[in-house]
């Protein structure tokens, strides 16, 4: 299915082989954003450098119209060894684009390459921004953009984002209001027995007795203290403790993750810790504290700007390829932070079955081609939806 007339599409294969060939980490994507940066250029459009360290903007005009959108991509790999074996596979050793943000960058630098070419025959007037972000995964580059004045330096009145999705077909799409990804939390318990002989633990307080109880505790959280009809996890992920076989030690720490999709859930899954981590302190004689690092918050869509992007996806890929209900996921985005401070839209595009091993975060991972018409059409029809010289 190609949506639009793209002559480029090998070109813009070339470029997300390239990109997938040289993934950069967060804050680091020099190389990328110097690709991103000479195509934007190409075209015609104002660049701007420097956001969030490595961050691109793109400024496309087209009227008098004071109209203005932002449309994202992320431009950072992950911290992963590549398992494919094709000749665009990653030359940079522990470091993969096992997210599709290669893809995300092409399918948004096709978008300004056709708008900007055919800018005179599309019907819109005003300015679209595309905002090339750097450090998604895990270090908000997102957050970091606004605070260096993105919203100031190049005001919109809208942004969007859009993920390619393992699980989806290709040529569908999920267009979802309200919560699509969870907001994430991550915890540090810290248990402070007293280390003894392993052969005498009664002159000692077992920290690992009581971290493993803890473990088994936290599992309660969710099933005890929300809503069943609300949504949140609560994963240890990590168990630290002792160096010997035959000593108990003084000390253990947990680690793990904490989702949700609003405050209040979040709230309470803390003081359910809290309170867990105080029983069992007392109940083995242990001190127990726990220390909470907010993350980033939910990915929440604005009812009208998805009202407008369902409209769009369906025109493009008709209705019954445009998912309407589909659950959100746990997963977390930093594109929630563009969307609490502006309205706008975060999609889910098909990227096919995800078949031996082609899943997000996976070392056999890697974005599909076929989607990348798809993907450039979606926006270059939604910049027509929402600054339609008709509206």
């Amino acid at each position: 299915m190609t949506p639009l007339n793209i002559p480029f599409l090998a070109e813009l294969a070339a470029i997300r082989h390239d990109i997938h060939a040289h993934p950069e980490l967060a804050f680091s994507e020099v190389r990328t954003a110097e690709v991103v940066a000479c195509e934007l250029a190409r075209c015609g459009l104002e660049v701007d450098r420097g956001l969030a360290r490595t961050g691109v903007v793109g400024i496309l005009r087209k009227g008098d119209s004071s109209r203005a959108i932002g449309l994202r991509a992320d431009m950072d790999a992950l911290p992963l060894h590549e398992k494919n074996d094709f000749p665009h596979r990653s030359r940079n050793e522990g470091r993969m684009h096992a997210c599709g943000h290669d893809g995300h960058t092409a399918i948004l630098l096709g978008a300004a390459r056709y708008l900007a070419e055919h800018r005179h025959e599309l019907d819109f007037g005003g300015t679209v921004y595309f905002i090339f972000q750097p450090a998604e995964e895990s270090e908000g580059g997102a957050a970091v953009m606004i605070t260096d004045g993105l919203f100031e330096k190049f005001p919109m009145d809208a942004v969007f984002g859009l993920h390619n999705w393992p699980g989806i077909p290709v040529g569908e799409m999920a267009v979802m209001p309200g919560p699509v990804m969870a907001g994430t939390c991550t915890f540090e318990i810290a248990v402070r027995g007293h280390g003894c002989h392993a052969a005498m633990p009664h002159q000692g307080i077992d920290t690992l007795v009581a971290a493993s109880q803890l473990v088994l505790a936290l599992q309660t959280v969710v099933a005890r203290n929300i809503h069943p009809c609300e949504s949140a996890v609560v994963s240890v992920t990590q168990i630290h403790a002792g160096e010997a076989w035959n000593i108990i030690p003084d000390d253990a720490v947990l680690r793990g993750t904490i989702r949700s999709f609003n405050a209040e859930t979040q709230d309470r899954v803390e003081h359910a810790v809290e309170r867990l981590c105080s029983g069992i302190a007392s109940a083995f004689g242990a001190q127990i504290s726990v220390r909470f690092d907010h993350r980033y918050p939910a990915t929440v869509n604005s009812a009208t700007e998805t009202a407008i992007c369902r409209s769009v996806a369906s025109q493009l890929l008709g209705p019954d390829k445009v998912r309407q209900n589909e659950l959100p996921s746990m997963g977390a985005e930093d594109f929630a932070y563009m969307l609490r401070e502006k309205p706008g839209c975060y999609v889910w595009l098909g990227n096919g079955p995800g078949t031996g091993g082609c899943t997000l975060h996976n070392p056999h991972y890697d974005f599909n081609d076929d989607i990348l018409p798809l993907g450039v059409a979606y926006w270059v029809r939604l910049v027509e939806a929402v600054l339609s010289a008709r509206r």
